[in-house]
């Protein structure tokens, strides 16, 4: 028994129990309400942010299109000499270009899935593997087709310098990445062309053309990653000397007299140059259409291969000619664009580089070649002439370039 009313005194007011209360928010409520509290993460200035988006379609659109006229002019310039003789199946080359074709594209799905950047960490083992597969072509794992010694069997043929081309723009892109002044002096400068110049002059020995495309692609990316202009200059006169030397020097001579004056070898060197011609010429503006070509009728020697062009011009025309050419501008044109977006990656910038000029050099090659600008080689025409690893190599290539049109690297400030 308390005693406060005995004394007239008041019990104590105790303070009232606080008791927790619920409070229902919404979904958009509690998202504010995050916001509101979330502390900014402070960036380096040096952290790179990669944004990831969609990939280039137009480059896509002009790999689908350009394959699939492949296809379609393969089989049209092949299937009469694929059909003659005992157990002929004209069929064939179709047949293995579909089956090249599905493999380049499941390859290219892959590569455009995965993080461009895996391929510093493989540049080593590419770029000793391809001059290993250089040099083995010249031991009895060699093949020789047509006089020429620039196939390897391992159980499959495959042409080493295809994978050689990419290998040298991946080793190149590392190489400066790595040492971004290792081109502002020309000792640097020489050791960026050693590197270079290894797999470059095993392939020159049986494969000219294929070579210059290598010390293209090299020369384009001294270019466009040096600073000193007088270093870039000075290798491509070094370059365009060594290709004359070796042109005019040797027994590719023959080739010269052939382009200058084919006429006059019309049953040799200059066959194939006057059947090239005549195939242009015979086209006119909208061609004899597809299967129409006189010229591959046992005329053309190996029509589906290099010289592919000629059979274009025949059966589709010069519009279809200019059709092809405009596509191949539009896939440069992507390149050289995603080269540029990504300028503050350098080691993006010059995978997109280094594949867009493998792409434009190849192709001023190849119809250069088909319309008697320049001495007869052997290059193909890149996604329409037939032959598996370029096929594959160049669609390897398509998917890493897309995989970079998917990031945009910037420099957070």
């Amino acid at each position: 028994m308390n005693n406060y009313g005995s004394r007239g005194e008041l019990p104590p007011i105790r303070p009232e129990r606080k008791t927790k209360t619920s409070t229902t928010y919404t979904n958009t409520e509690l998202r504010e309400r995050k916001n509101e509290t979330r502390t900014p993460r402070k960036i380096s200035r040096n952290t790179k942010v990669k944004y990831r988006g969609q990939i280039d379609y137009v480059i896509l659109l002009c790999v689908i299109l350009l394959v699939a006229i492949g296809i379609i002019m393969v089989f049209s310039s092949s299937y009469y000499t694929a059909g003659q003789g005992e157990n002929a199946d004209m069929y064939s080359f179709l047949k293995k270009d579909l089956i090249y074709s599905a493999a380049g594209f499941l390859c290219m799905y892959f590569v455009t899935k995965i993080d461009y950047e895996v391929l510093k960490y493989i540049v080593k083992p590419v770029y000793f593997g391809s001059i290993v597969f250089l040099l083995l072509v010249f031991t009895p794992l060699g093949v020789v087709h047509n006089g020429a010694r620039r196939w390897l069997n391992i159980g499959f043929e495959f042409q080493p310098s295809e994978i050689a081309k990419f290998a040298i723009i991946i080793t190149l892109a590392t190489l400066l990445e790595h040492s971004p002044k290792l081109l502002d002096d020309f000792k640097g400068v020489c050791k960026y062309m050693a590197i270079a110049l290894v797999p470059t002059g095993i392939v020159a020995l049986e494969n000219l053309s294929t070579a210059i495309v290598m010390g293209g692609i090299s020369v384009v990316l001294l270019f466009v990653y040096s600073s000193k202009l007088r270093y870039s200059l000075s290798i491509a006169a070094l370059g365009v000397g060594g290709v004359l030397f070796m042109v005019f020097g040797s027994w590719r001579s023959d080739r010269v007299e052939a382009w200058l004056h084919p006429e006059q070898v019309a049953n040799e060197k200059g066959y194939q140059v006057l059947q090239s011609l005549y195939s242009v010429a015979s086209g006119g503006m909208f061609g004899l259409g597809i299967g129409g070509s006189r010229q591959k009728l046992g005329y053309m020697p190996e029509a589906q291969n290099d010289i592919i062009f000629a059979i274009i011009c025949e059966e589709l025309g010069w519009f279809g000619a200019a059709i092809v050419v405009s596509l191949f501008i539009v896939l440069i044109w992507r390149g050289i664009y995603i080269a540029i977006r990504n300028s503050k990656e350098p080691f993006a910038m010059l995978i997109s580089t280094g594949i867009t000029s493998m792409i434009a050099i190849q192709v001023m090659i190849n119809i250069a070649v088909v319309t008697n600008t320049i001495p007869n080689t052997g290059i193909p025409l890149p996604f329409i002439s037939y032959g598996g690893t370029s096929l594959v190599m160049m669609l390897a290539s398509m998917g890493v370039l897309m995989n970079i049109s998917r990031y945009h690297g910037k420099n957070a400030e």
